[in-house]
């Protein structure tokens, strides 16, 4: 088995607050993982660990073998895909779809001078097709819906044929349509062999895609609990590291979440 995320003793300090304190994690070839937490539980930092956008203030953090801080993360992040709002945001607007996925080829937002050849263009494509956005290739970016857009961002972190794949909050800001094409989406990712390593990140136990193996869950910027998600996803975990009391269901390998006060006003179909 081969590790390609270690976190070894990890924090992330500014100022006087650590906003990753001493956290521990592995992940291994084969696995799929979610992180779930609440607002400022350190989803996102950890991400920026992961794709080598940040550097720990202290621990270490090794990303398919290599150490961060003795790696040029130059010639790491092209086997790392990242899907993200961050990275979102930097795409021109009025950039061809096709062109947003493919420039991920060179690590690049936005056509310049570089050349593609034919199997650059078929691999968008088929990425593309993957996601169902192949019919928008000449449609500019800033015209598509938040659903098109996440979609098109998940093609092109996949560009590069990356050894592990980062998506943060992917399905932040979609309706339920758009919610559920997603995780569909993911759930096929998930069951192919020959895909990269997943993590995703997520506020929602509704968005984790059936075929995802693994839990971390966060609190206070620490690990609260991490594992097989079967074992970690328990009432009382996830009442622990949100504060509210809260039940768990799962219905065909999708997760609900609701707080368990409510759950007790329901018997035999009827409130209370």
């Amino acid at each position: 088995m081969t590790t390609v995320l270690d976190f070894h003793n990890v924090t992330v300090r500014r100022g006087t607050k650590n906003i990753i304190d001493d956290v521990t994690w592995q992940v291994n070839d084969n696995e799929r993982w979610v992180i779930l937490g609440h607002n400022g539980a350190g989803k996102t930092t950890l991400m920026q660990l992961a794709s080598t956008r940040m550097h720990p203030t202290s621990g270490t953090v090794d990303i398919l073998g290599e150490r961060l801080g003795r790696v040029d993360v130059f010639e790491l992040r092209p086997r790392v895909g990242l899907a993200s709002a961050a990275l979102a945001e930097r795409i021109p607007s009025d950039e061809r779809v096709l062109d947003v996925v493919l420039t991920a080829a060179y690590g690049i937002t936005g056509r310049w001078r570089e050349e593609y050849d034919d199997f650059d263009r078929d691999r968008a494509r088929d990425l593309m097709r993957a996601f169902g956005v192949e019919h928008l290739e000449e449609r500019h970016y800033g015209t598509l819906s938040e659903g098109e857009r996440k979609r098109t961002l998940i093609a092109r972190a996949l560009m590069a044929d990356p050894e592990v794949l980062l998506l943060d909050e992917p399905a932040a800001g979609l309706d339920l349509g758009g919610r559920e094409e997603l995780v569909a989406a993911l759930s096929e990712l998930a069951g192919f062999e020959a895909a990269p390593v997943l993590v995703l990140v997520t506020h929602h136990v509704e968005e984790i895609p059936p075929g995802f193996t693994h839990l971390l869950l966060l609190k206070d910027g620490g690990v609260h609990a991490a594992g097989p998600i079967s074992e970690v996803l328990t009432d009382e975990n996830l009442s622990s590291a949100f504060g509210v009391p809260l039940a768990v269901t799962n219905t065909q390998g999708r997760y609900q979440a609701i707080a368990s006060e409510r759950l007790n006003r329901f018997v035999g179909g009827h409130a209370r």
